[in-house]
């Protein structure tokens, strides 16, 4: 039984990352921008790669937040189904946020999607949005993924026919092509295969977590042939033209229906943040 977690530490828990996650990029991500800009042979491309690592340094140096989106917060909170909490997890979680915005500070982003009036502090209904997952141990593990409107905007989700998996990349790169350069290249792909219809896009979601530098045993070909074909668009790093327009492509599965098949696709931007931390066991 865990009874050293506390409302106060969730809250001090969240605050942490969020402040982590808007000021400075996993390693994997800082690491596949400096190979692409390695490897790019597009000069202006290079000049963009150079200017966004440029702006990722002035920000962890500077501990101010690398993009004026500081996002909707995005929460996956693995919880351990030994541990036993005497507070509500999510009013925890929602205080922290409402105290980060104020002192990272995180710009207001949640609004009432029919008013538009702004809830000033990063909460609303249905926001922060946190998914939760019972895992076995006695920790909780809580990351964040702050997701800003620029790439969110240019995700799109299809129900194709179950005869159809071959079309599967064909949406894919289709997606990207609209999206262009609206989404800050060099973008991120999470793909979402499989499940229901919010399934699928929950898992595109998730698929942006994942390190740069792994692929999947089962699908690493495809990503490895998806990536490849988006690079060859041409779109280039903030749409300016060159040979990245995409740093990673992740794909996700679940299975489905027999008469269905759910096929998502969530854009990242250069800007693949998310943090994490654990908090409980032999703390």
């Amino acid at each position: 039984m865990t009874c050293n977690i506390t409302k106060g530490s969730v809250v001090n828990a969240i605050i942490d990352i969020l402040k982590k996650a808007e000021i400075e990029l996993p390693p994997d991500v800082i690491n596949a921008l400096k190979q692409a800009q390695i490897r790019e042979t597009n000069q202006i491309a290079k000049a963009q790669l150079y200017a966004i690592l440029q702006n990722i340094k002035i920000a962890k140096e500077h501990g101010i937040p690398m993009c004026q989106d500081t996002g909707i917060l995005v929460f996956f909170v693995e919880l351990g189904r030994e541990v036993h909490l005497d507070f509500d997890l999510g009013d925890a979680i929602v205080e922290g946020v409402k105290q980060a915005t104020k002192s990272i500070p995180l710009r207001p982003n949640s609004v009432d999607p029919f008013t538009r009036k702004n809830s000033g502090n990063n909460t609303g209904v249905g926001l922060p949005d946190i998914k939760y997952e019972l895992v076995d141990g006695d920790k909780i593990t809580i990351t964040v993924a702050p997701k800003g409107a620029g790439s969110e905007n240019m995700s799109a989700i299809t129900m194709l026919n179950p005869t159809e998996v071959g079309s599967i990349r064909k949406f894919i790169l289709t997606t990207v092509l609209n999206a262009g350069g609206m989404p800050c290249p060099p973008i991120i792909v999470g793909v979402g295969v499989g499940g229901s219809f919010d399934k699928a896009a929950r898992l595109a979601k998730s698929a942006l977590l994942m390190d740069l530098q792994t692929d999947s045993e089962k699908v690493d070909e495809l990503e490895r042939d998806i990536l490849r074909d988006i690079n060859s668009l041409g779109i280039g790093p903030m749409g300016l033209g060159g040979d990245t327009t995409a740093l990673a492509v992740h794909i996700k599965t679940a299975h489905c229906h027999t008469a269905s098949l759910p096929v998502a696709v969530n854009i990242q931007c250069w800007a693949n943040r998310h943090a994490s931390i654990t908090i409980g066991g032999d703390e």
